[in-house]
Formats: C-alpha cells, sequence, structure tokens
C-alpha cells in the first residue's frame, strides 16, 4: 500500500478526532509570515464587478503542526507548507480535493502561486454564473490569511484576476467571501482595523472554532452578513462549506443555506442534528437547547 493511500485510509479517523480537539485555546505565539498590522494592507486595490456573475473567494489557512495553536494530527496532513496531503487541502474531504470531484464545479485553472498563497484554482458552476476561487495559504501565515479575508470583507482589499480574457474579481469584488481552518483568533489578537470601506454588504462563511465568538466583532465593523458561523470546536473540512455554498448559488434563504450546512456536516461527522444545529449558526439562528 502507498503512503498517500495509507494516509487517505486514517482520514476519516482523524475527521472524528477533530470534531472533539481540532482547535484549542493557546498562549503560545505561533511565528507568522508577512504580517503587518497596518491600517490598511500594503496592496493595490483594484474595484471591479461583473453584473453577469457572481464569485465566490475562499481563504483556507492549511493545518499546520508546527505555526499554529491545535492538537496535531498525523505529520503529513498537518503540515502546513505541502497542500498536496494537507487536511484541508489535498485530503479526500479538502476544498480541492473534493470540489475537484462534486458535479456542480468545474476545474478551470490550477496555479502555484508562491511563498504565502501555495496554489490557486478557479472553478466554474456547470449550472449557474457563478466563479469560485479558492487559495491554499502557507499555514505559517495564517496570520496574514485572516487579516487579508477581514480587509476583503471590509471592502478595504480588492482585487482582479484573469480568465480566457474575462476578469474575476476576487477579494473584496468578490459577492461571497469564506474562511476555512484553524480559528488563529484564539492565539493572536489583531487591532480592529477592518471597517467598511465602500458601504457595500458582503456575505461570509467562517467555518473555524467558535468562529462567531472570535471573528463576531470583526465582521460587525466590515458590516459582512454571516451566512454561516460556529458556536463550538469544529472540523472545518469542504462538505459543509460546499452544501452551503449550494444554497447560496440557488439563490436561497439563509435559513436553508444553514440547513445544507447542517446535514452535511452531520453525514460526515456523524453527530446529531442537534449538536450540528448548535454549531452552526447564522443572524437567523442560535443555539437551541
Amino acid at each position: 500500500m502507498s503512503y498517500i493511500a495509507h494516509i487517505k485510509i486514517r482520514i476519516f479517523t482523524v475527521s472524528i478526532c477533530l470534531f472533539i480537539c481540532s482547535c484549542k485555546p493557546s498562549v503560545k505565539q505561533p511565528a507568522q509570515t508577512g504580517s503587518s498590522h497596518a491600517a490598511v494592507p500594503k496592496f493595490k486595490t483594484i474595484a471591479y464587478t461583473d453584473t453577469a456573475f457572481k464569485v465566490i473567494h475562499v481563504f483556507v489557512a492549511l493545518c499546520d503542526n508546527k505555526y499554529q495553536g491545535i492538537v496535531p494530527v498525523p505529520p503529513a496532513i498537518g503540515n502546513g507548507q505541502d497542500p498536496e496531503t494537507n487536511l484541508y487541502w489535498g485530503c479526500d474531504n479538502g476544498v480541492r480535493a473534493y470540489f475537484k470531484k462534486s458535479k456542480d464545479w468545474q476545474l478551470l485553472k490550477k496555479q502555484k502561486r508562491g511563498a504565502i498563497i501555495l496554489e490557486r484554482l478557479i472553478f466554474r458552476h456547470r449550472t449557474k454564473n457563478v466563479y469560485l476561487v479558492a487559495d491554499a495559504w502557507d499555514g505559517q501565515a495564517i496570520e496574514k490569511t485572516t487579516e487579508d479575508f477581514l480587509f476583503s470583507c471590509a471592502g478595504q482589499l480588492k482585487d482582479t484576476i484573469h480568465y480566457n480574457r474575462r476578469v474575476i474579481g476576487i477579494n473584496g469584488n468578490a459577492q461571497l467571501l469564506a474562511y476555512i481552518g484553524h480559528d488563529g483568533l484564539m492565539d493572536f489578537k489583531l487591532p480592529n482595523e477592518f471597517k467598511n470601506a465602500d458601504s457595500k454588504t458582503r456575505d461570509c462563511i467562517i467555518l473555524a472554532c467558535i468562529s462567531k465568538k472570535y471573528f463576531g466583532d470583526f465582521i460587525n465593523a466590515a458590516k459582512t452578513n454571516p451566512l454561516l458561523l460556529t458556536t463550538g470546536l469544529m472540523c472545518p473540512e469542504a462538505y459543509t462549506l460546499h452544501d452551503a455554498i449550494t444554497g447560496y448559488v440557488n439563490n436561497e434563504s439563509q435559513s436553508s443555506i444553514r440547513k445544507r450546512a447542517v446535514a452535511a456536516y452531520v453525514k460526515y461527522q456523524k453527530c446529531s442534528i442537534r449538536a450540528a444545529e448548535n454549531l452552526l449558526v447564522n443572524n437567523q439562528a442560535s443555539v437551541t437547547h
């Protein structure tokens, strides 16, 4: 049996374990790459909107045993500098692997990037006018990942990419922004400099442990509409994001989007519906007892 095949067999067990202990508050301050704490991002901001289609931009902070305050996972899936076998990217339920095998999405381009964003994928929905851009961020740069996600939510950071002569607006130009990975705000603090810059309301999904508590003030300042947040420890694998996005591209209500996410989490994590409903919330739903 190959080493990679052996790793894949272990993923289900690891996934169940992560439901209980994927994140933990930590006093350790991990080393970071490219963190600035500047009042505005040090990037050229390019505003662009094409109303003919929607864009979803997904920020994936690769799982990293060394640089993140997590309960360690097996080394091959917890190397934040290797997207190929990373739990949140290359493994069966990682963003790259899961969306590539989805019948709803077509992979248009896979692009190696640089030292911080290690890989970028461009998908197009097979029946809707929606593009999805997913970035795999070096796990060591989780603070920078979080900052850029929040600057994008606030409309302070905007950019574009090009595919086949089409301009696609990303970061704050996207209509939906998603963060997947460890909740780094358990380990480091950020000044709330993410004030909304353009009076536009973007939607967001934040699949990280206890994201409602740790991200709440930031997304309120950014005037972002949370479609999905979490109230406890969770495993931020791609099935929850995928099924929530299915509701989003179908223009379903926030309640319906949440129900899809809950159903996916119950299916893969083998937990009760009530547990998943208490975990996954939005502005229209809260914890029940």
